[in-house]
């Protein structure tokens, strides 16, 4: 058993220290973290808010490259192909002053395995995790898994302890509903700890001076106040007038009205991240259109009808201003599987997606309603909207319907929509990650984000092969052979990769993160 001293006196005068002598970032974006339970959500925003919390074992540094973080070295056993071994650095504390080992990695890694978990397909090859001695763990598969670090940079550690002592042991049940003393609070052993949390309104944060980084990164900023601001010309707003320093989404709209302001900065990179939409094709009868007795998506001539009558070069143009780069697949160019032929984008051609809608038998059209987010992705409700127009052109006539990412996402993962708006990152860079999670059939450990209802056994079995194939090229070879399938039966209405445009004042340095996650113990402040 680990020694679990706290410091909580020292940490209030820390945090009446930091309220007098703070190089405060002030941070914005239209989205709040869902969650501070760091394995309820497999969600951009909320990881990005917990890399500032909690760490993983290892991260991505802002050129994709694997960097050190709770573990010091990583490699595959010499004696079992079947376990990696991780090294874990020694003389790390959790928030509380406890100390963090391989107990803690053991459980969390336990814990993002539950039924609860958001993160459990990331890791469903695990079937043990082993603590031979305080800074080893071992990590013990089903069959050599030749990429299981790049599943372990969003999986942050928790305090077994700490949790224990909370009655967080369990994931919180954010689909249902439920809430736990993890939702609001945390203990990691990360850069910044929580000072104060209030949902959708304000987060503060405060320097860990116990960091065991403190000497290796710049930890410039030594307080992050963080504001959701959900209104894109408030947002704005709040960054010309100074009373926010950064921002992750400036609006393509106002993109040149920073830049041209002194003091302000745009910083530009491309996303690891595609847009697209997702068409419940499983149901044998829709809920929420006009056909009665059938499911008009059901049918590969509708979809492919939808898929070229999209312009996807005049949401470019006109919705995102020239901020996006259209997409014929969904997978971002950053991913192991990627082939500009995938992603040649389908040329629009409304007669011939008419012509399609009547052989389908569908030349009067129908009506059915498309699920939106209007505060996850750059444009969304704009984008949504553009579409509804594009798709009445051949009979298809959407009820739209868009509110905020945290009622948005459960309908997804309930599988209570029939046409939605996603948006996918890769933070594994390969695309079993698209697989586990999009293609497979929806089950106890895989497809938890498969709104389409599509099921093939064939293509589970290749999928979850996936995980075990140390020949790189015959795993290339059957990742090649899913995407096959995925494209020919279009499963899913790609849109376009999104861009990155980070707002921020021009004495802060900082590299655009192609996850769209800033950690703020790189940034600099002048």
């Amino acid at each position: 058993m680990k020694k679990t001293t706290a410091f909580l006196a020292a940490s209030l005068l820390m945090t009446t220290a930091l309220a007098t002598s703070a190089e405060t970032i002030r941070w914005a974006r239209a989205g709040d973290s869902l969650t501070l339970d760091p394995h309820a959500q497999n969600e951009g925003p909320t990881h990005t808010v917990a890399h500032q919390i909690y760490e993983p074992l290892l991260i991505r540094d802002t050129t994709g490259a694997f960097e050190a973080a709770l573990a010091t070295d990583w490699a595959p056993s010499a004696d079992d192909p079947n376990v990696w071994i991780f090294n874990l650095r020694e003389g790390v504390t959790f928030h509380d002053g406890a100390e963090f080992d391989s107990e803690d990695v053991v459980f969390s890694i336990n814990r993002a395995k539950s039924e609860e978990s958001d993160m459990k397909e990331l890791i469903n090859s695990i079937v043990e995790v082993r603590a031979p001695s305080k800074y080893v763990v071992e990590i013990v598969t089903d069959g050599p898994n030749p990429i299981m670090p790049n599943n372990l940079t969003n999986l942050f550690m928790m305090d077994k302890t700490w949790a224990e002592a909370n009655d967080t042991v369990g994931v919180q049940d954010f689909e249902g509903g439920g809430t736990s003393f993890a939702t609001t609070n945390a203990n990691g052993t990360g850069p910044f700890r929580v000072v104060s949390r209030e949902p959708d309104v304000e987060t503060v944060l405060a320097q860990n001076e116990n960091y065991w980084g403190m000497d290796q990164f710049p930890m410039d900023v030594t307080e992050i106040i963080y504001t959701p601001i959900q209104n894109p010309a408030t947002r704005v707003a709040a960054l010309l007038s100074g009373e926010v320093d950064f921002i992750q989404d400036v609006p393509v709209q106002d993109l040149n009205r920073v830049a041209e302001t002194d003091g302000l900065d745009i910083r530009t990179a491309p996303q690891n991240r595609v847009i697209f939409f997702g068409m419940n094709t499983g149901a044998d009868d829709l809920e929420r259109d006009n056909v009665d007795g059938k499911n008009p998506l059901a049918d590969q001539r509708v979809r492919q009808a939808m898929k070229i009558a999209i312009n996807r070069d005049a949401i470019k143009q006109v919705i995102m201003r020239g901020q996006s780069q259209p997409a014929g697949v969904i997978m971002p160019p950053f991913v192991n599987g990627w082939t500009a032929e995938l992603d040649a984008v389908p040329a629009t051609d409304v007669a011939a997606a008419k012509a399609l809608m009547t052989e389908a038998g569908y030349e009067d059209g129908f009506s059915i309603q498309l699920d939106c987010p209007n505060d996850r992705y750059i444009n969304d409700e704009g984008i949504c909207q553009a579409t509804v127009g594009m798709l009445a052109q051949i009979g298809i006539t959407v009820n739209l319907d868009a509110k905020p990412k945290a009622q948005h996402f459960p309908l997804i993962t309930n599988g209570q929509t029939d046409f939605y708006m996603l948006g996918w990152g890769v933070p594994t860079y390969d695309s079993e990650y698209i697989f586990n999670f999009l293609v497979h059939t929806r089950g106890e450990d895989r497809g938890s984000w498969n709104g389409t209802g599509y099921s093939n056994a064939d293509i589970d079995a290749k999928i979850q092969s996936l995980a075990s194939e140390t020949d790189l090229d015959a795993r290339d070879a059957t990742i090649a052979e899913i995407w096959e399938t995925v494209q020919a039966e279009t499963l899913y209405l790609p849109v376009h990769h999104q861009v990155l445009n980070w707002g921020v004042k021009s004495n802060v340095g900082i590299d655009v993160d192609p996850e769209d996650q800033p950690k703020f113990k790189y940034f600099t402040v002048n």
